[in-house]
């Protein structure tokens, strides 16, 4: 069963490992009440249900603040994830997840959003040449010609065309773990990771660890 924790992205920042300046990105990862254990003796499958932060009552539904309480959180979080495992899963109902299970050196999987572009051209979206910039030329940024005459007569599936760039689930895998701070909930990890600062990610187990 991969452990895994829900955090936010916090930024970016260095460390030295030895004489080698590394880039890092610091996440805050947890804690993380375990609010619903399934396995397939209850529900047909095995997996289990954290939650991260929490929000007032007044900004929670009734059903939400119910489920929580039911689970023994103090408050109904901000953010519910369901985790799937192959087996039952080895927590109890009212768990609560830390960065304490992680290891400095270990490969993590870390699961987010990339940042929204919005509506963009192909240059900046496929990083396609373009044409000329300068002599007079009337074609610059464009995509050129996208189709055949005569044969096939049509478009291709799968041509790199203008459109939305961005805001979609992106997996980071085999990220090192440089440090951790278990007072802070931290996790430094080698590199860069999708989303803004403040994002909501999921940290996981390397699940195509050599």
């Amino acid at each position: 069963m991969n452990y895994t924790l829900l955090g936010k992205k916090l930024g970016m920042t260095q460390l030295y490992d030895g004489t080698v300046q590394v880039p890092v990105t610091v996440i805050q990862a947890g804690p993380c009440p375990v609010l619903q254990v399934k396995t397939t003796d209850t529900d047909g499958y095995n997996a289990f249900q954290i939650g991260y932060e929490t929000k007032k009552d007044k900004r929670a539904s009734k059903a939400e603040r119910k489920h929580a309480s039911k689970n023994g959180a103090t408050a109904a979080p901000r953010t519910i994830r369901e985790v799937r495992c192959d087996e039952a899963p080895e927590f109890n109902t009212g768990d609560v997840l830390d960065v304490t299970k992680f290891e400095e050196g270990q490969k993590i999987d870390v699961i987010g959003i990339t940042k929204g572009r919005g509506f963009q051209g192909v240059v900046k979206r496929f990083n396609v040449k373009g044409g000329p910039a300068s002599h007079g030329s009337m074609f610059h940024r464009r995509i050129g010609s996208i189709g055949l005459c005569q044969w096939p007569g049509h478009v291709f599936k799968n041509q790199k065309m203008p459109g939305r760039m961005g805001g979609r689930q992106r997996t980071v895998q085999n990220l090192k773990i440089m440090k951790i701070d278990a007072e802070k909930n931290l996790i430094l990890v080698r590199g860069g990771i999708p989303g803004a600062n403040g994002d909501t990610i999921l940290v996981r187990d390397a699940i195509k660890r050599k």
